[in-house]
């Protein structure tokens, strides 16, 4: 098991519908401003069911999207073939399959992702992730902050040592928010999130 996918394949049904009952642009009003209007490439680390994924080919981009779970990509397949976009199966921290291509990506999003990263993990991971960055692209990540469910591995992360692995990857912060949750049970349990942007500092 990839570390930081606990309970996800087990309860894949149960997160499947939830993932797909809240709307890109509410999941995502306080960062649609950074988003592309012109078709443009765009990476979704931990797509989970690919609810993203789709709304962003929907949109002409073309879209790789990158799930460790087994169970979710396979019930994207039912749920977003509509809406073609790649998938492959790779995981942070290292992205290895997907750094092999030497590609470059105007967006990426990391949406409840980074979070499931241990410290070390987590500064392994913002060179890999600035890697993958276009010249001109904006790296997206939302962060959960309150309870969570005991079985899925989830630390406490700050904002500012989030900014401060970013910088020392010569990624300068566009947006720091931090927003109630959008789902009505997380909110009455006092779940937040942090919304982050980065671009290469110029």
């Amino acid at each position: 098991m990839t570390p930081g996918t606990e309970g996800y394949a087990e309860h894949a049904a149960e997160l499947a519908k939830r993932f797909e009952a809240v709307s890109f642009a509410e999941k995502h009003a306080a960062v649609m401003h950074l988003l592309p209007s012109v078709p443009s490439t765009v990476l979704d680390v931990g797509a989970g069911t690919g609810a993203d994924a789709a709304w962003f080919a929907s949109k002409g981009h073309r879209v790789v999207a990158v799930e460790p779970t087994d169970a979710l990509r396979l019930a994207s397949l039912e749920l977003h073939g509509a809406h073609p976009f790649e998938w492959i199966d790779d995981s942070l921290p290292d992205l290895a399959r997907l750094r092999a291509r030497d590609e470059r990506f105007d967006v990426i999003m990391l949406t409840a992702v980074w979070m499931h990263l241990d410290e070390l993990e987590r500064r392994r991971a913002m060179p890999r992730l600035a890697s993958l960055l276009a010249p001109s692209g904006v790296l997206v990540m939302s962060i959960r902050h309150g309870p969570a469910p005991s079985e899925r591995r989830i630390f406490d992360v700050s904002d500012e040592e989030t900014v401060s692995l970013a910088s020392e990857c010569s990624l300068k912060k566009v947006l720091a928010l931090r927003t109630a949750s959008v789902q009505a049970a997380n909110r009455l349990a006092g779940v937040t999130w942090s919304r982050l942007a980065f671009q290469w500092v110029s």
